[in-house]
């Protein structure tokens, strides 16, 4: 099953909450989701059993990876059923999690234990007042550090970590967590500020090019090119040349990679997006809350992804208007 790019479906990323612990400015700026900030009410979250139901139909159409997001996945209680669940399924090769790591440290042996596969952690400096500045809740970095050896003691390796990278404001910070993530088997992978949603106040003055940030690595530490993993692996890979690993970068803005992108995501609520920039989704926990059969939810998918054309990224320079966009908090990153 391809879209009309000829792109199959092969990942599916499933928001299990749109809430989050964190405020960082370039998903949810405490400005806009503050106390009085009307999140989905638990009635219209989809249940694990929703959840696994529509993975099951996804697998059916060729997903063979899955990744948990957020919000902060881990504030969704008991999430560990919702991976044994999943788990079950055959067609599924790889179960991911991508997480602020504030609840990590706690429960990575149990998500281990139920069937996770791999865990993302995002960190955007490693002294306190960087990632303050970023997260806007003062939350430690030892507490995520201390979740990042929790996970690789627990075997979800390699461990990836996240780091969003904003001119002015933690660009200072690349190549002291190029250092200190270096020669520990973990994944540092740094990623363009992108203008995910409509709140964030994203500027183009704020992303530092990911060829900026290879080119500042590579002074301090040679870097070769690595092959992709597989199609449509959205970090442009380098190893150390000295051994100690690899990084990788993600240049959603200065080098876009529609092209070749496998990915649809599932809100909290059941909407069907096929883009992160997407201005609305499809709404399938109608479906199997209306007791639609299998191969009607087959139906459904098969739908939405043969008339899939997104590529907004190869498209975002020449847009002179704001287009409206799904927050990142409600789909995922």
């Amino acid at each position: 099953m391809v879209d009309s790019r000829s792109r199959p479906l092969r990942d599916l990323r499933i928001s299990v909450t749109d809430r989050c612990n964190f405020r960082c400015s370039y998903c949810m700026p405490k400005e806009i989701f503050g106390r009085d900030f009307a999140f989905l009410p638990r009635e219209q979250l989809l249940t694990f059993e929703e959840i696994a139901r529509l993975a099951r139909a996804f697998a059916r159409e060729g997903v063979s990876k899955i990744r948990l997001t957020g919000g902060e996945p881990l504030l969704r209680k008991d999430l560990d059923r919702l991976i044994a669940m999943l788990a079950e399924i055959d067609e599924l090769t790889d179960i991911a999690l991508t997480t602020n790591g504030s609840a990590l440290a706690a429960g990575a042996q149990k998500l281990k234990t139920a069937g996770l596969s791999r865990v993302t952690v995002s960190l955007d400096a490693l002294d306190d007042a960087t990632f303050a500045a970023m997260n806007d809740v003062a939350f430690p970095v030892e507490r995520v550090l201390a979740g990042i050896d929790a996970a690789a003691a627990a075997g979800l390796t390699p461990v990836k970590i996240n780091m969003v990278v904003k001119r002015g404001v933690n660009d200072h910070a690349i190549t002291e967590m190029a250092e200190h993530f270096r020669a520990t088997g973990h994944i540092l992978r740094f990623i363009e500020y992108m203008d995910v949603g409509t709140t964030n106040g994203w500027r183009m003055d704020d992303v530092v090019p990911a060829a900026e940030i290879a080119a500042a690595i590579n002074a301090r530490w040679r870097l070769d090119p690595l092959e992709a993993n597989y199609a449509g692996e959205v970090a442009t890979r380098y190893r150390y040349r000295d051994g100690a690993g690899e990084i990788g970068v993600i240049a959603s803005v200065t080098q876009p990679f529609c092209g070749a992108c496998t990915r649809a995501r599932l809100s909290a609520d059941g909407k069907l997006h096929t883009c992160l920039f997407a201005a609305r989704g499809h709404d399938l926990r109608e479906l199997i809350r209306g007791a639609a059969s299998d191969d009607e939810l087959g139906a459904k998918i098969r739908s939405i992804w043969t008339h899939r054309g997104d590529r907004y990224s190869e498209l975002r320079h020449a847009h002179t208007d704001p287009r409206p966009k799904i927050e990142m908090s409600y789909i995922g990153g």
